[in-house]
């Protein structure tokens, strides 16, 4: 008498190979399927082999703020709810873009692009200070918390190579002063502004956040209220662990034109 073939290697070997399939009760799939659905799954007995197989990723929410270096109501946003958001979730939970320019105005003279800020001329220095940081860095992860660091200090403006120290030695100070001086800044604030002015709605004050490219009352009020439960509301993919509470919501703020 042939000896007795265990359930398990009989599960493995179908699994293995696609077509054959082993004669569950319920279960007229071949093995290649048996993970297509919850249902095949439970029918297949193959629960503990789809348990363990990676699942395409939901696509993370992309937030853009638009925001001005100097603004109260950007800072705490920015410090408060967005930094503190992007540190307790999975990157591949929220996608962040940052745009500082804000209420600002650009013109050209003489070939040559110049910027009013709402907050005056620091604030123009610190718009570009962060947008020479990003182009210098280009990785989100090494620039988001020297911007933090900044936003969150006495001086957006005078902080730069303290902040760099701390969060992001391996950059070099000297070439994100020269983009802040030279023609690259002012180029990279011109795209800033064209960005801005491309907002649909049009911004009517700062910050303005768009999430999955749309902007709406509520979604902002939301937004600055608690954003990490947004966020967790929003995400289609498995919730991760941070999204177990919320907080309560607080008045939104902001910096108007």
């Amino acid at each position: 008498m042939a000896p007795a073939v265990p359930l398990a290697l009989l599960v493995l070997v179908a699994l293995l190979t696609p077509g054959l399939g082993v004669a569950f009760p319920g279960c007229d799939y071949p093995a290649h399927l048996w993970c297509s659905s919850p249902e095949i799954t439970v029918a297949c007995q193959a629960e503990s082999h789809c348990a363990n197989l990676s699942h395409p990723a939901a696509a993370p929410v992309e937030l853009s703020l638009y925001y001005e270096s100097l603004c109260p109501a950007c800072r705490e946003f920015l410090v408060q709810e967005l930094f503190t958001t992007w540190l307790l979730l999975p990157t591949e939970t929220l996608s962040i873009t940052l745009v500082p320019y804000g209420n600002a105005e650009e013109r050209n003279v003489s070939g040559k692009w110049q910027f009013q800020c709402q907050h005056g001329p620091e604030e123009c220095l610190g718009n570009t200070i962060e947008t020479c940081l990003m182009h210098e860095a280009k990785n989100f992860s090494t620039y988001f918390p020297v911007i933090f660091c900044l936003e969150s200090g006495s001086s957006v403006t005078k902080n730069l190579e303290a902040c760099l120290q701390v969060y992001a030695p391996q950059l070099d100070a000297g070439r994100i002063a020269a983009c802040v001086q030279g023609d690259m800044g002012a180029a990279l604030m011109h795209r800033n502004a064209q960005l801005t002015e491309a907002l649909d709605p049009p911004h009517q004050y700062v910050p303005w956040i768009v999430i999955n490219g749309k902007h709406t009352d509520e979604l902002q009020a939301q937004a600055q209220a608690s954003l990490l439960w947004l966020i967790c509301r929003l995400y289609q993919g498995e919730k991760p662990e941070a999204c177990g509470g919320s907080r309560a919501a607080k008045a939104p703020a902001g910096c108007r034109r």
